[in-house]
Order: C-alpha cells, then structure tokens, then sequence
C-alpha cells in the first residue's frame, strides 16, 4: 500500500507541525474549493439522495458523480513524492483536473492554454456564466447536504465483541489506516444504520451500504512496546467490511 495509506503513528515524517489556522491561504484556494462544492452540488448520485433533488431539471452539462470519496481518490492515486510535495489544496487541484479530464469536459490541450494565458497576464478575467437554476441547486445542496444512512443496520458484529481488521488489498482509495491492519479490538458501539460511501473500493471492500462500528483498541495492540505507559484507547469507526471475527468467534 501506498504510504499516504500508512501515516497513522509515524514519526517525525514531515518536520515540525505547521499552526497556520488560516482555512484559504491564497485567493485560488477559494475558487477550488468552490469548484469542488459545485461538483458536488450536481453530482449524479443525488438522484438517489434522501432530500428528493431533481437533479434532471438543472440545466448544467456536469452529469458524473462526484463526492468526497472521488476527491480523495484522486489525492491518494499520487505519486507518494508528489502527494507529500504538493500543498494540500494542490491535491485537489491535481484530483479535480485530472477527473474533469477523464470524463471529458475538458482536454489536456485546453488546460495547457489556459494555463499560459493566466500566466502572461494573472489578471485577466475569468470565464462565468450566470445561471440561477445551478446556484439553487448548489445552495440547497449546501444547506440539506446528502445523508450516507441506508435503511436499519444489519450488523454481524455486536458490543463487545472481539474483531480482527483485516487487511484487503488498497489501490486507488481506501478507508482504513494501515496502522489498524491486523490489529484486534472490541467493539464499543454500532451505529443505528447502514452506510454508503457513494464511491466504490474495489477490493478494498467499500460499496454497498453496510453498518458502522466504533471499536476500541488498546495502545499496546497498536503500537507494541514503543507505546507509552499510560495512554488510553484509541477509537476508530469502521465499516463492516474492514472488520473479521476475532479469535474468540473462531473457535
């Protein structure tokens, strides 16, 4: 696995912490923030969203999906030289071109000229078009979002039973950290419902919805001898996909 999968427990693989509180540290950031809200606000995959969108009715050309998952998908497909290089909005910058050229709204050609008309004059205007009907939908989308909840849970698993994490194959995107691999919890909670992640995994498991655990792990599980002394569990909520029986179930 890729190691922007594995970061969890790793030390000093960045430096010093960086306390920048600012959310946008340049103007650009914005606009690709933005972007990304949009994309999301006339994803495809409202269609079966629990507001009712009538996503058919919006007069834009955008018709793929697009969630978070797609976002970080593209982020953690990096070259890992790249992905620890770049700064944090870049990757989205990267994930979100990238896609948009996949899907053929744009081709490489007219990135690479746009590219070159910014930098001979950064002041030049950029292209808009006012159209009310996409800024409702994107408003509305901001304001009732999209919940992941599907149905009653069907868990496997209940309080207090011992599981294992697996380790499936992680290509593109996954959602379990390497750290937790292998290692052996219990179950603390299971969420009231089953889950989507709007974003298939492949072999990694993620698809359909599924119920959600927290489980908790002791220290020494996770970190072996280099853990410290008095540290307390540590948490993490995972779906049931990343999750086997553990020893005491076998037997």
């Amino acid at each position: 696995m890729k190691l922007q999968h594995h970061l969890g427990g790793l030390e000093g693989l960045e430096g010093p912490i960086d306390f920048e509180r600012r959310v946008f540290v340049e103007d650009w950031e914005r606009r690709i923030f933005g972007i990304h809200t949009a994309m999301m606000g006339l994803s495809a995959s409202l269609r079966d969203a629990l507001p009712g969108y009538d996503i058919d009715s919006v007069p834009t050309t955008f018709d793929s999906t697009w969630t978070w998952a797609d976002l970080r998908t593209g982020a953690e497909a990096m070259d890992p030289f790249d992905y620890f290089r770049l700064r944090y909005y870049e990757k989205w910058l990267g994930g979100i071109s990238a896609f948009l050229v996949e899907q053929g709204y744009v081709d490489r050609d007219e990135f690479a000229a746009a590219t070159a008309r910014y930098r001979a004059d950064p002041d030049a205007p950029l292209p808009g078009r006012a159209e009310p009907a996409i800024d409702a939908q994107v408003q509305r989308y901001l304001r009732e979002g999209d919940s992941p909840r599907r149905g009653p849970a069907t868990p496997d698993f209940a309080v207090g039973d011992t599981v294992v994490v697996a380790d499936p194959p992680a290509a593109d995107h996954t959602r379990l950290p390497g750290y937790l691999r292998g290692r052996r919890g219990t179950v603390e909670r299971v969420f009231e419902g089953n889950y989507a992640y709007f974003h298939s995994t492949g072999e990694d498991g993620l698809g359909d919805p599924v119920p959600v655990y927290v489980v908790r792990f002791d220290p020494h599980e996770l970190w072996g001898a280099s853990a410290e002394a008095h540290a307390g569990p540590l948490y993490a909520e995972l779906y049931q996909s990343y999750l086997t029986p553990g020893p005491e179930a076998r037997r």
